[in-house]
């Protein structure tokens, strides 16, 4: 069964990246498969919610975890209600489908001293540690995503204005402003970048070769200069971003405006990063409270 139509409709009118219209395509052909092998069925419009269940059982036996397994049945759910939108079916099968239980994992941010202590460590005098400096005050100052770094082009960059253009998911735009010294810090980066490389690539941050930068380059520049200065168990952009907004929250930003920031969707997404000022609330309680005092 084709399902150019509904790729078509992620990526051009839901704006999801190549990258996800990609992973929703493979979580349908391997359901395809699977129909096909077990059922003899070429068509998964046609299919009950029975035989579904049956290849979410085989994929819990493989050992999948919960959080992946609901992942795929989120790509065959997106695939039936756009089935049962455009009148290609009456019933969507998994409409009534209940997500398997997943455990909640917090993540630990960076405390304010690690990332000061990385920062402090790395002396701006060369291409790549220039290069390297900027992207970890860019994460910690703005908290953008990964995928939102490796995009910036040079013409997103004001640094006039001290403003930064970022494309986020779903193509939607922001526009964040950048602290003097990361501003600073982004004109040191850019001269050796240009006397380095006078004709480079439109992106902002390249490699040594002068190519566009990657995901794992990314990640290890990241995890690198971290492991000397924190124990956490994870070191990734992601932290550092977590790491951007929790700072923000305990020093009593406003939960909206840290949203608008992290260029999230829904306040649902960002009260994630909430559970430490919670944390330092519940201390101020108990040693505050007159009936704690009394124990």
């Amino acid at each position: 069964m084709s399902f150019s139509r509904f790729l078509d409709y992620l990526l051009l009118e839901k704006k999801y990246s190549s990258h996800t219209v990609k992973a929703y395509e493979a979580d349908l052909l391997k359901f395809s498969e699977f129909i096909l092998n077990e059922f003899e069925e070429k068509d998964i419009g046609s299919v009950s919610y029975n035989q579904i269940r049956n290849w979410i059982i085989l994929l819990v036996n493989s050992g999948i975890s919960n959080r992946s397994i609901n992942r795929k049945v989120s790509s065959l759910k997106a695939y039936y209600k756009f089935l049962l939108s455009t009148e290609q079916i009456e019933v969507n099968p998994l409409a009534a489908h209940k997500a398997l239980k997943t455990k909640k994992s917090i993540q630990i941010p960076f405390s304010e001293t690690e990332v000061e202590d990385v920062m402090a460590a790395i002396e701006p005098d060369s291409f790549e540690a220039a290069r390297d400096l900027s992207i970890i005050s860019l994460f910690y100052s703005t908290g953008i995503r990964r995928a939102e770094l490796i995009g910036i082009k040079l013409k997103d960059l004001d640094l006039r204005n001290q403003q930064l253009k970022v494309l986020g998911k779903r193509n939607k735009e922001r526009i964040m402003p950048l602290l003097p010294e990361v501003s600073k810090l982004l004109v040191q980066y850019l001269v050796f970048r240009n006397k380095k490389y006078p004709i480079g690539t439109a992106e902002l941050f390249i490699t040594e070769k002068g190519i566009k930068m990657y995901e794992t380059l990314v990640y290890r520049i990241i995890n690198n200069y971290f492991s000397k200065a924190s124990n956490k168990v994870k070191k990734s952009p992601h932290i550092l971003r977590h790491s951007f907004a929790t700072h923000l929250l305990n020093q009593g930003a406003n939960l909206n405006a840290v949203k608008e920031l992290l260029g999230h969707s829904s306040l649902a997404s960002t009260q994630v990063y909430t559970h430490n000022n919670i944390s330092e609330l519940s201390k101020v309680y108990k040693n505050a409270h007159p009936r704690q005092s009394k124990k």
